[in-house]
């Protein structure tokens, strides 16, 4: 990644017209936003609920049926590289038309997907083709809705409370952690997979149901309507967005910066979360409670982080350092992982890792929501999706066959220590320093931070 450029920023799309908010981004002008993102929230837990019970119900059927880790990894395949592909495009769509009907128009997809695959098993036909199908169709569409859930949390959240929604939408996620598991398996075990289906179609019209409630601002694009006594700009292609977008990264520091730390840390935790329980197998016993209460553990410490930012999110006077500081927090509690020869230690090193990760993400998620402009949070997003899919099965193809041949102990500590020194390596860039010290504070109502280094 390039670090110079001039002192001035430059229009990172010269053909990309802006796009305004029609409803002010003030705490105080945007009335209602209260109502607006309890529904939104609620409606997506409901929705998310869903679709983590086919996870894992997936999961364990296809594990149960065919034991064949083959089977597995290619379920992994075709649930998570569509969804990778697709943000790129997802991300430009977001922001061209509404988002709201575009989370709308991908749930309704994954629910249709859904039912049909539960109407064809209960017919008799359960091909693992089928499922592979559906698995690539529901993560055709998640590249689709996440880009655009993203991009429009900021049109109903004031700037001053993105930190804290964030920290609260964490916090709803590492509970579904941990409630999902159980609920999914109750169903299984008292049903089939099919009732889980079912179950998941359900939520997804209930959480298309309550996202009807939500009131929208409307995004503008200037070059939607004809200036005065003339014809209406050409809009820039779907291609040209998206090479728009690239430039826009590339160009602007502090969010080239903020999702090279972002995309790291996924690449040097995510693997030591999934190595996680083979060192307790390897090292502690393989006892189901010790590999259960770990992953309790660490959904604990995501939670906790979650609730810590959205309770005190919005007193955080320097987001960066907490950034920071979360992110070395991480690396030093992963190389702790490493050196634990005591289970409980293990354990509660697993939460403070879980606690810092959320730290860092949701005061990066603010911030981008906050920094970026709205006529490229959609792309940012999409390209933050990708990041989010493949960082951790790249992590896996790294770390996982280095398991087979080097303790996962030793894997723990390099994760941690390359952590640790990469973070390092940042702050030691002056035009990193410079680019993340200029999002460092939160912003005043209405302000946009454009950051002129990069």
């Amino acid at each position: 990644m390039s670090a110079h450029g001039t002192d001035e920023f430059p229009d990172p799309a010269p053909s990309f017209s802006t796009m305004n908010v029609e409803t002010p981004d003030t705490h105080d002008e945007m009335p209602g936003w209260k109502r607006n993102v309890a529904i939104f929230l609620t409606g997506q837990t409901v929705s998310l609920l869903g679709s983590m019970l086919v996870q894992f119900a997936v999961m364990w059927h296809l594990t149960i049926v065919t034991q064949s880790g083959s089977v597995l990894m290619l379920s992994i395949v075709f649930g998570m590289l569509p969804q990778a592909f697709m943000s790129i495009f997802g991300g430009v769509w977001a922001d061209r038309h509404s988002r709201k009907l575009l989370i709308i128009g991908a749930d309704s997809a994954i629910a249709t997907i859904t039912l049909a695959l539960a109407l064809l098993m209960l017919s008799g036909v359960d091909d693992l083709w089928l499922i592979y199908v559906a698995l690539a169709v529901r993560s055709t569409f998640a590249g689709i809705q996440t880009p655009a859930v993203n991009a429009m949390v900021p049109q109903i959240v004031p700037a001053s409370q993105l930190i804290r929604i964030n920290g609260i939408n964490q916090s709803i996620q590492s509970g579904m952690m941990l409630l999902a598991p159980v609920v999914a398996a109750a169903i299984y075990a008292s049903f089939d997979i099919v009732a889980v289906f079912f179950v998941d179609v359900v939520t997804a019209v209930l959480g298309i149901g309550m996202l009807l409630l939500v009131t929208v601002p409307r995004l503008v694009r200037h070059d939607d309507a004809a200036p005065a006594g003339g014809a209406a700009p050409e809009k820039p292609s779907y291609f040209g967005d998206l090479a728009a977008g690239v430039r826009y990264i590339r160009g602007h520091g502090a969010v080239k910066w903020l999702m090279t730390i972002f995309a790291t840390t996924m690449v040097l935790i995510g693997a030591p979360s999934y190595l996680t329980p083979l060192m307790v197998t390897r090292t502690f016993g393989d006892e189901v409670w010790k590999l259960t209460t770990n992953e309790v553990f660490w959904a604990a410490g995501m939670l906790a982080g979650g609730l810590a930012m959205a309770v005190l999110g919005t007193r955080v006077k320097n987001r960066v350092a907490l950034i920071v500081l979360a992110t070395l927090g991480a690396g030093v509690f992963t190389l702790g992982l490493g050196l634990s020869t005591n289970l409980w230690v293990f354990y509660v090193l697993g939460l403070f890792v879980g606690v810092t990760f959320t730290l860092m993400s949701a005061p990066s998620m603010a911030i981008l929501q906050e920094t970026v402009e709205p006529e490229m949070q959609g792309r940012v997003f999409g390209f933050v999706g990708i990041v989010m899919t493949v960082a951790m099965p790249l992590s896996m193809v790294v770390f996982g066959p280095l398991a087979d041949r080097y303790s996962v102990q030793v894997l723990l500590v390099v994760a941690g220590a390359l952590l640790v020194a990469f973070i390092t390596a940042v702050l030691s860039v002056p035009s990193a320093r410079r680019s993340l010290a200029a999002i460092a504070r939160p912003a005043e109502p209405a302000e946009v931070v454009r950051d002129p280094v990069r």
